[in-house]
């Protein structure tokens, strides 16, 4: 812990009237979380009364999901004491508990104890730390270290792989549900001090793009192509597409008639394409230069679309990017472990047949085919030599996969060949992250189902909705683009709220209301929130003296009690890793925020109630902030 933080530490202890040091335990952050101040006095206090090592005391407390249960409980059962029941255990103990500076006398129900504290030593603890902290609070860098003892032995590294569109192709339901899952992972990491690699691997590669040559050479316009490149390239694809479809279709109708198609074969748009792809593995300048020039393109293109969620990439790899020596020699590794075999002149991998895999587990993985009759090397073999080449240049710590339910069988038949490779130590870094799909994603005009369409039509809803009130609609400095960025908001915040596994139905007229919680709701109390601070006229200097002793109303110590959870919620998301942690945290904050509007009025109250309402009100807008932008959004201040 570096020194200034230790004097911060020290600052809130004493603020708190707490003589001494604070007791550490491993995962105790309290300089980035003020409720591990509570959790280790708590510990401190508990483990003397129940005899119970502190190391599993700590752990054990609790924050909670309501705060009718208090702000933090004790699960008795937790604590592992035989021959006595927990309820006669809890009343035993909340006998012993002493008089508390931070915390009111603890009360049992069931098999829980639950701690109250003490609202005015919370508010003076935790919202001078926000207003502080600003941007980083609820954000702990210390997770992501090496060694917490040695922070000079530097960050974890994390490598989270999400979109991976294919070029040429506008972005799909699945693209957006891994581009923004994938987005609030790396963001989730990276505040938690990880050392994040955002890599977008893209469909580059395959006979599909000497399709989309040939079609170009015939179809393609220079000029669309570089106004608007991927549904240029779209459109030149389908058109291709369906007359490759004809000619097989009246191959196939010659060739059961007795006709023989070896000619019409050979003039095939399917031939000419595998020609040309072979053309670009063997490196010719002129169908290298083509593909080069729409991929380039195409990113150039989905750089825009990402721009517009709040998504970077650190690297733009591909499927292009894995060599045929690379897949040469995995294949090989794996046939001479005896691995893989060679079946019906496919090569295959039987699991039932390998050593150390139990049989149920075979079954589940079934076989995996890496390498067809023709010899064409299937997914299995490039993912393999990607994920060695990627741990060779990265060394990362950890990589996921933000990959689509329907991917679960590859993954998990990836992740077993690797281990049995003898990699078992980049086997134990890899992790897949699913999701369900998107149902009934379409635009209002029913038109083709790509991403592009769906933010112009929910835009356009917003903007319709802004219109609606004028006098506000005036004060909003650019509505169109406040306009794109609630319509984003609507359709990231409606994708997130759901565990993740699960499919959702896409519907805009939901999405896009402010009832309810969704995105525009979100924004909404952002929005008022900067309203209130804009009408009150006080500057920050002002707030920071603010004598936060006069927040003793019911409304007012509720919502210091659920911003103080943050930092909480934010350690628990990294445990579920699922955006709805954050989210229904958010909108329990927001309906606090909501209900106590008309109880804690700051414009026109007595000066030193306004102060301390303000600073309230303006630590609630920085843990709202800090929130959405973690999923993604873009908090808007008028709307």
């Amino acid at each position: 812990m570096a020194a200034s933080e230790l004097q911060t530490l020290a600052q809130k202890l004493n603020a708190l009237n707490l003589e001494g040091e604070l007791p550490r335990y491993p995962n105790c952050f309290p300089e980035v979380n003020p409720v591990d101040i509570y959790r280790a006095y708590l510990t401190s206090i508990l483990a003397p009364i129940t005899g119970v090592d502190a190391a599993i005391v700590y752990p054990a407390l609790q924050w909670t999901n309501t705060l009718d249960k208090g702000d933090m409980v004790l699960p008795i059962p937790a604590l592992r004491i035989k021959g006595k029941k927990p309820q006669d255990l809890g009343e035993e103990w909340v006998q012993k508990f002493p008089e508390s500076p931070l915390v009111q006398k603890p009360t049992i129900t069931g098999t829980f104890i639950q701690f109250f504290f003490k609202p005015e030593k919370l508010a003076q603890l935790v919202i001078p730390d926000i207003l502080t902290r600003q941007g980083s609070f609820g954000q702990n860098k210390f997770l992501g270290l090496q060694d917490l003892t040695d922070p000079s032995k530097g960050q974890k590294k994390m490598i989270v792989e999400f979109s991976s569109p294919n070029i040429a192709k506008p972005f799909h339901a699945g693209h957006l549900r891994s581009t923004i899952i994938g987005g609030f992972l790396a963001n989730l990491y990276d505040a938690a001090g990880w050392n994040v690699t955002r890599i977008n691997y893209l469909g580059d590669w395959g006979k599909q793009y000497g399709i989309l040559a040939l079609g170009y050479k015939k179809y393609g316009n220079k000029d669309e192509l570089e106004a608007d490149p991927i549904n240029h390239l779209f459109n030149v694809y389908v058109k291709i597409s369906k007359e490759k479809e004809e000619e097989e279709t009246e191959i196939k109708t010659l060739k059961e008639a007795g006709e023989d198609t070896t000619q019409l074969r050979a003039r095939s748009i399917d031939e000419k394409a595998r020609e040309y792809f072979k053309a670009m593995t063997d490196n010719e300048p002129e169908a290298i230069q083509l593909w080069s020039h729409f991929r380039e393109l195409s990113i150039k293109r989905y750089k825009e679309t990402y721009a517009r969620l709040n998504i970077r990439f650190d690297e733009y790899s591909g499927e292009s990017q894995v060599k045929q020596e690379q897949m040469d020699i995995a294949s090989k590794k794996i046939a001479d472990m005896g691995i893989s075999k060679e079946s019906d002149g496919a090569v295959i991998i039987d699991f039932s047949e390998q050593k150390g895999i139990a049989k149920k587990e075979a079954s589940q993985l079934g076989v995996a085919v890496i390498k067809k009759k023709d010899g064409t090397a299937l997914y299995l073999t490039r993912d393999i030599s990607e994920m060695v080449q990627r741990h060779e240049k990265y060394r990362f710590d950890h990589m996921i996969y933000v990959v689509a339910s329907q991917q679960d069988l590859h993954l998990k038949q990836l992740f077993k060949i690797i281990d049995l490779m003898g990699y078992d130590d980049l086997a134990n870094k890899v992790q897949h992250i699913n999701f369900g799909m998107v149902l009934g994603m379409s635009t209002r005009k029913g038109t083709v189902k790509f991403l592009d369409d769906i933010l112009r039509d929910v835009a356009d809803k917003m903007h319709e909705v802004m219109k609606a009130n004028d006098d506000k609609y005036q004060q909003v400095e650019n509505p169109e683009a406040t306009a794109d960025i609630l319509g984003i908001s609507s359709v990231m915040v409606q994708d997130l709220s759901g565990k993740r596994g699960n499919n959702y139905t896409f519907d805009i007229n939901v999405m896009t209301s402010f009832e309810g919680d969704t995105g525009p709701y979100l924004q909404y109390a952002h929005a008022r929130l900067c309203s209130i601070t804009r009408k009150s006229g006080l500057t920050p200097e002002e707030v920071n003296t603010a004598d936060l002793s006069l927040l003793t109303e019911p409304h007012a110590v509720n919502l210091i009690r659920i911003i103080s959870q943050y930092p909480d919620v934010f350690v628990n998301t990294l445990k579920t890793l699922e955006p709805t942690t954050v989210l229904t945290y958010l909108f329990r904050m927001t309906h606090v925020l909501s209900s106590s509007y008309p109880h804690l009025k700051v414009v026109n109250q007595e000066r030193e109630l306004q102060l301390a309402r303000a600073a309230l009100y303006d630590a609630a807008k920085v843990v709202l902030a800090n929130g959405m932008k973690l999923i993604g959004l873009s908090p808007v201040e008028r709307m």
